[in-house]
């Protein structure tokens, strides 16, 4: 019994071995493995409270994946800090210290860490306005010029993630969503309306080919019956009579391509069904042969 005693003795004797001096603190062993598991548990019990808040709590009420996510997103944060204040009065750290130590990371974020800084305000902007939010269809421009388009699929502290209809996830920086300018495609909600543009021979009868180009959307099962879709006569071109197609969907907001193409291929099968010719562009070349008369007594007839 003694010797369980010397054992625990020396266990705690060696825990309380100051490492450091905080303030009027000493860091000791004991303080450093306190802090460590109760951090861990803290990061992972606000990472279960969110998602319970996220995929029960707030799932009841029917509320959007976005917003539901922006809520948890936010209480994690506040969790988080209000747990991370417990945990270091608990241990019994000099807050002196830690006020000394807060000013000079506000003197590092000055220096090195402004964007850093700038991402996490941009990211509890995004969070708080939801400018965009989880599930959203985006187009932005990148700072090399290119266009971005795709679904957002997680919105972190840092970056957004966004990825494209090639399964390619592009980290953006929050900063970049806040200031500049970000075509929100399901801002309000998933319908779309696109344009796709037809053209037919000048032979043929503009109502007749509306009423075809109407029967083709109704038949796709990703065009929304209501809205219904329509179709515009915008130009009478070079070479062919120009028609507009538009279409409501929430099937393909993200896959434009696909329903252009669907579409494409039921207006040529019903072009054909019904005789419709699609135009090819057309020039006309006149061109003239033999030589001009020659007058007489010119250099030419002397010759």
């Amino acid at each position: 019994m003694e010797e369980l005693k010397n054992i625990y003795q020396s266990v705690a004797d060696f825990l309380q071995y100051p490492l450091f001096a905080l303030g009027k603190t000493d860091f000791t062993l004991s303080i450093f493995l306190y802090l460590i598991i109760s951090v861990g548990l803290l990061l992972y019990l606000s990472g279960k409270l969110t998602q319970l808040l996220q995929n029960r709590i707030l799932a009841r009420y029917n509320v959007d994946l976005g917003v539901r996510i922006a809520i948890s997103t936010i209480v994690r944060y506040i969790v988080v800090t209000i747990g991370l204040v417990v945990i270091i009065q608990t241990t019994g750290i000099d807050l002196t210290f830690l006020t000394i130590l807060l000013g000079a990371l506000g003197v590092g974020i000055g220096f090195g860490l402004q964007n850093i800084t700038n991402n996490f305000v941009s990211g509890l902007v995004i969070l708080l306005e939801r400018p965009i939010k989880v599930g959203d269809r985006i187009e932005l421009t990148n700072p090399a010029g290119d266009t971005i388009n795709g679904d957002v699929i997680n919105i972190a502290a840092r970056a957004t993630t966004v990825l494209t209809n090639d399964n390619i996830a592009i980290i953006v920086p929050n900063s970049n969503l806040i200031s500049s300018t970000v075509i929100n495609w399901s801002y309000n909600d998933r319908r779309i309306r696109f344009r796709f543009p037809v053209g037919v021979h000048y032979k043929e009868d503009p109502e007749k080919v509306r009423k075809l180009l109407v029967e083709v959307a109704l038949e796709n099962d990703a065009v929304l019956k209501t809205p219904p879709p329509d179709v515009q006569f915008v130009n009478f071109g070079d070479s062919s009579l120009d028609f507009l197609l538009r279409v409501w969907t929430t099937k393909y907001t993200h896959r434009r391509g696909l329903l252009k193409s669907d579409l494409y291929y039921a207006i040529h099968k019903k072009f054909k069904e019904h005789n419709i010719e699609i135009p090819y562009p057309q020039r006309d070349l006149h061109l003239r042969s033999g030589f001009e008369p020659m007058q007489p007594g010119s250099e030419g007839d002397s010759k």
